[in-house]
């Protein structure tokens, strides 16, 4: 089953000479459970891709569906909602709220959403990211590779039928690195969630199911044919 699919998407910057094609017609779906990494240089257009993908940015042409439903088409109220219930997004900044602590953090969206928690799932979540033990403590009285896990907990916690993470071990070093793309595999195999992510890093691209490279704004699959 697909739960992404993205058709002749295009995102165009500026006008004549000042004219940016960060996206260039790229065609390509995502299956329930894949992991996706996205590779390829600075500038590139990675992140616009991931932008347009999770509703962040607005495409200039073309379609996305995630679990069949069209996101370009909605409105930005219906969207907001949308994104929030269906979307998960892990930064390479932490994005956590300094005044909420750990566990607060990582049931924002469903509190936002005025949704109940399920208690059983956040601490099962707590432990699997090994936050148990952390979970009254602040954002600055964790360490960077804490922090990353808490986001990757918000991500998580509303079950969202898509995990997208930018440069998710980009302010973290080696250990922390491989501890959070364990965690993120983890949360693929263990919950059935799909996941896209962005490194620069090709030992961790390999550990995706497939990679796509970007290039110029142009989306292809390694391995694979131009999409």
């Amino acid at each position: 089953m697909d739960i992404l699919k993205a058709i002749n998407l295009t995102k165009i910057y500026g006008e004549a000479e000042t004219k940016v094609e960060a996206v260039k017609n790229a065609s390509f779906t995502v299956s329930k459970g894949e992991f996706i990494s996205i590779v390829g240089p600075s500038g590139s257009g990675k992140s616009t891709l991931l932008n347009l993908l999770g509703a962040l940015d607005h495409p200039t042409s073309g379609k996305v569906y995630i679990d069949g439903r069209d996101i370009v088409t909605m409105r930005e109220k219906e969207l907001s909602v949308f994104r929030r219930r269906n979307i998960g997004f892990v930064f390479q900044a932490f994005n956590l709220v300094p005044e909420l602590n750990v566990e607060e953090n990582m049931m924002l969206p469903l509190l936002l959403d005025y949704k109940k928690p399920d208690r059983v799932y956040m601490n099962e979540l707590l432990d699997i990211l090994g936050l148990r033990e952390r979970k009254h403590y602040l954002p600055n009285q964790l360490s960077g590779g804490q922090q990353q896990r808490v986001a990757i907990g918000r991500a998580l916690a509303t079950k969202p039928a898509l995990i997208l993470a930018d440069e998710p071990t980009g302010n973290l070093d080696t250990k922390n690195s491989r501890d959070v793309i364990d965690l993120l595999k983890l949360s693929v195999e263990r919950y059935n969630q799909t996941l896209i992510m962005i490194t620069h890093n090709p030992n961790f691209a390999s550990v995706a199911d497939r990679v796509l490279n970007v290039e110029d704004g142009v989306v292809m699959e390694l391995g694979g044919t131009a999409q």
